[in-house]
């Protein structure tokens, strides 16, 4: 596969990270289920197998595990856990709980709040300035070729029709001009009157010429 390709986008991140981000946590695990430590919450990077609960974790000695936490039932991660395998430069943090964490999803907005001035490039939540991504699968999709493609072809898309919105109003104007026949003026009451004046008979000069009287 050429450069550009989906080889190159897999081998961009971690081979563990897309599966992480499809699964479903705080589920309970089948295989602990009379447990009261039974909530999946954990996921070892080295196995990819899927939600664990704390009491699997004995079949995952010398893995690299890592835990999911919960914040208003969305999926975070601490930063000082994920930052030690995976770049999460222009992902917004957030204190939660006296830890700084990570979203793993997405989580659209409606609408931006009023004074926003950044917004996700993959979901347009409101983000602080310097920040690009509100999670990290934002920031797997918004890094994408396509995604660059799709966004490079929309600002194209958007200049040539403002282009053309000018060109269109600008040739609608130039018609109004051309158009333009001024109305006939009303008579003045010069013309009126002179209009409603009848001509007189004739009479003859003594000298013979032609007298026309008003």
């Amino acid at each position: 596969m050429g450069a550009g390709g989906p080889d190159d986008e897999d081998n961009r991140w971690p081979p563990w990270l897309k599966p992480l981000l499809r699964e479903s946590f705080f589920v309970q695990c089948k295989m602990h289920a009379d447990s009261h430590k039974s909530e999946c919450n954990m996921y070892c990077l080295d196995c990819m197998n899927g939600p664990l609960c704390s009491l699997c974790l004995a079949y995952h000695k010398d893995h690299r595990a890592i835990q999911i936490r919960r914040s208003s039932y969305h999926d975070v991660i601490r930063v000082s856990e994920i930052q030690k395998v995976l770049d999460i430069t222009g992902v917004q943090t957030y204190i939660i709980n006296s830890a700084r964490v990570v979203f793993l999803n997405e989580r659209p907005q409606p609408r931006p709040g009023k004074g926003v001035t950044n917004t996700c490039e993959v979901c347009e939540r409101s983000l602080l300035d310097s920040f690009r991504f509100c999670s990290l699968g934002c920031k797997i999709v918004g890094t994408s070729n396509n995604f660059e493609k799709k966004r490079r072809h929309s600002a194209v898309m958007a200049s040539d029709s403002e282009d053309s919105y000018s060109s269109s109003s600008h040739g609608r104007e130039k018609s109004k001009v051309r158009g333009f026949t001024p109305s006939t003026p009303p008579p003045t009451s010069v013309n009126y009157r002179t209009a409603k004046r009848r001509k007189g008979i004739p009479h003859r000069a003594p000298m013979g010429d032609l007298i026309i009287e008003y």
